[in-house]
């Protein structure tokens, strides 16, 4: 099983199944079916991923657990920091705007406008935004469904859960996947 991430310049229509939808123009997300006329980004859970997939990923999950697909996006104000920290499942994020520079496993990398990245959620992550620019990313993640409607956000160091965080996380929908 894996996971990968698509960009539709000119836009794309889906049939159902386990991908997801995002309408760049109107900063909407869909589950399955959907019909968009301009740029979007599409997410889907298959088997095999296709040539132009911008990031694709195999996945190795507990498949005795229970999943849910959580779909959001985080807004970064210019000089935005999340702070070292995990998360109780994998996923794929993309850069909408700005720029950001992600550090995990003793590499860093930056990402500009439709970089993708993947983070395994167990292995600590930092990331920086842009000082100049304000920069977004979406992002969808595989969450253990006991963690539906709650922040998925874990600091490494507790301290960092007290400091002020400027970004701003919006959760468009979790759905419930079997896989």
């Amino acid at each position: 099983m894996q996971l990968s991430i698509y960009h539709h310049a000119k836009g794309v229509r889906t049939e159902g199944g386990m991908q997801i939808v995002y309408d760049l123009g109107e900063n909407v997300m869909h589950y399955g079916s959907a019909k968009i006329g301009g740029p979007a980004l599409r997410w889907a859970i298959e088997k095999s991923s296709g040539v132009d997939a911008l990031l694709t990923v195999r996945l190795s999950l507990d498949r005795s657990m229970k999943w849910l697909l959580r779909c959001d996006r985080v807004d970064f104000p210019p000089g935005g920091i999340a702070y070292r920290h995990t998360h109780p499942g994998p996923g794929i994020r993309c850069l909408l705007f700005g720029r950001i520079t992600i550090e995990t496993a003793g590499r860093s990398a930056s990402h500009g406008p439709l970089g993708a990245w993947y983070e395994s959620g167990a292995e600590p992550v930092r990331a920086v935004a842009s000082p100049e620019e304000a920069t977004a990313f979406a992002r969808v993640m595989l969450l253990p469904r006991e963690w539906r409607g709650l922040r998925s956000i874990r600091y490494v160091d507790p301290a960092d859960g007290e400091r002020p965080k400027l970004q701003q996380a919006k959760v468009y929908f979790d759905v419930d996947v079997e896989l």
